[in-house]
């Protein structure tokens, strides 16, 4: 018996190699070439945000710009009847009985925001930064603007 071993190599997948593999650019470059000498021409062109959107749809922005809209009345709302402020307060303590065992991180976060001055917490729900922005997705402050408040804002932002 030999000492050599021998190793098992298995099949080669794809194309054999050339040795002449070009780069994603060049061909890129070969692609462009080979449409403009067919008589293509490349186009440009900027489409503007309200065309590009589906009728009914939002854009991320747009949504975010509205809970901040939201919020910024939620705000003045509390500061003229700071009773409202139970309302937020109540719904932390409705979504405790929801998560008995393991409270998700947004909810330990708003608990902790909410024994804060109404200040700092109104501040904090009208910032324009992503974290406020990401705290106001999940927001307690549900039921603190009426209906008609709601729909006025709503449509404000469709306009």
């Amino acid at each position: 018996m030999s000492a050599r071993k021998r190793s098992y190599k298995p099949p080669r997948r794809g194309r054999p190699p050339t040795g002449t593999a070009l780069t994603a650019a060049d061909r890129m470059r070969r692609m462009r070439e080979r449409r403009k000498a067919a008589g293509l021409k490349p186009v440009v062109s900027w489409v503007s945000h309200e065309t590009s959107m589906r009728p009914g749809y939002s854009s991320h922005r747009l949504l975010e710009a509205r809970s901040l809209a939201m919020h910024a009345v939620i705000a003045q709302k509390i500061e003229r009847d700071p009773r409202l402020l139970n309302i937020p307060r109540n719904n932390l303590k409705r979504w405790n009985a929801r998560w008995l065992n393991k409270a998700p991180p947004w909810y330990v976060e708003w608990r902790g925001i909410m024994n804060r001055p109404w200040p700092e917490i109104a501040a904090l729900i009208t910032e324009p930064s992503e974290d406020a922005a990401r705290l106001r997705q999940s927001s307690p402050f549900a039921g603190v603007l009426s209906a008609e408040e709601r729909r006025r804002i709503y449509a404000a932002f469709r306009a």
